[in-house]
């Protein structure tokens, strides 16, 4: 009898990992059975889907409150299905406030747990250490400095390299950078792009008032967000300022001279590729108090977190309008004060995410010995 693998991914990066552990996984252990949490990408690997994650992207506490009855079915369900089919081993995908609560009972239901990603425990939420330390059976990080945090508090953690090394090598371009191209990137999650594409596209024309060959171009990180992009700029006078595109951040992000984007994985993915942008985030009011007091960071863009310097002009809140923006993205346009700047501390900081090649060969061999698929 075939081995079953469950993937749980809860948003867009994490499914993209998800999607390449499940092939890497498939083409090492042909015969094991895989069961996924997720959408798109895992779907069109191949994996079975057994429950829909499109709409459990939410980032903040009030926000997750909200979609609080979502949360708890969809989690009863997953629970009632692992105890009835006992799969072999579950594969956790970042998404730690779903993901380590399912983490818990499937340590109940002593089904075996690797987790991918490492909840960022290191920058808050300390107290999730001893329950992750009793309940994950196997932890794989993507920076290095993770191994010797978790060394420290006597768990093993295994670094493979960054995912990202090596999705991003495999579309790298060798096209020269477009001058007349700006990128925006408003992020993956519907809350994300409420909050964010109307500063975004504000600062956007007021840039375009002063370099009136620039356009800017709107990846949209699920094809379900072309609408709301659409009716972003429905209101502006001349529309061919903006591109809107389905997919293809990781095009625009190496053809674009500069870019303002959501704090988030994207960072991460414009630093490998080496270009300057302006990093923004606004949540609720009141996850904005509770962040504050809960993260005892310097920074919120991971970029800078890692580079332990802000690299990334980051602004939160009442500091994402064009008045504070705009001058900020002067300075990272060609010529500009920091463009040269930027470009030269992102390749430093990149060194920090280690070498990396198979990086999901590698740790679908890894996962394969954990859950003892051969």
């Amino acid at each position: 009898m075939s081995k079953c693998i469950w993937i749980i991914t809860g948003e867009a990066s994490g499914e993209i990992y998800g999607a390449r552990i499940y092939s890497e996984l498939k083409k090492q252990y042909p015969d094991v059975h895989i069961k996924a949490m997720g959408c798109r990408e895992l779907q069109e690997a191949g994996a079975e889907i057994i429950q829909d994650s499109s709409e459990m992207a939410v980032m903040g506490f009030v926000e997750v409150i909200k979609r609080y009855p979502m949360f708890k079915r969809i989690f009863n369900k997953m629970v009632e299905r692992a105890e009835q089919e006992r799969p072999d081993a579950v594969v956790l995908v970042d998404y730690p406030g779903y993901n380590l609560r399912l983490a818990k009972k499937l340590h109940e239901l002593k089904i075996k747990t690797i987790y991918y990603i490492s909840p960022q425990v290191w920058a808050w939420h300390k107290s999730r250490i001893p329950t992750i330390k009793q309940v994950v059976d196997r932890l794989i990080v993507i920076f290095p400095f993770e191994v010797d945090f978790w060394r420290k508090h006597n768990f093993q953690a295994d670094f493979l390299g960054h995912p990202l090394i090596e999705l991003l090598g495999e579309e790298k371009i060798e096209d020269k950078r477009d001058p007349d191209k700006f990128v925006l990137l408003p992020g993956s999650r519907k809350s994300e792009l409420s909050t964010l594409l109307k500063p975004m596209i504000d600062s956007a024309l007021e840039i375009s008032s002063k370099h009136p060959n620039l356009k800017f171009v709107i990846p949209a990180a699920r094809e379900y967000l072309i609408p709301m992009i659409t009716d972003a700029i429905k209101d502006v006078p001349d529309k061919s300022k903006f591109i809107i595109e389905n997919g293809r951040s990781v095009y625009w992000m190496q053809k674009a001279i500069a870019g303002l984007a959501s704090s988030g994985t994207v960072t991460i993915q414009a630093a490998i590729l080496g270009l300057p942008l302006i990093s923004i985030y606004k949540v609720n009011a009141f996850t904005y108090f509770l962040a504050k007091r809960l993260v005892d960071l310097n920074y919120f863009t991971m970029v800078n977190i890692i580079a332990e310097k802000e690299i990334y002009r980051e602004y939160l809140q009442g500091d994402v309008r064009p008045e504070v923006l705009v001058p900020q993205i002067e300075k990272i346009l060609p010529g500009g004060e920091r463009h040269a700047e930027v470009i030269a501390d992102l390749e430093e900081m990149v060194k920090k995410l280690g070498k990396g090649t198979n990086i999901f060969g590698k740790t679908a061999e890894l996962i394969g010995t954990s859950a003892e698929l051969s």
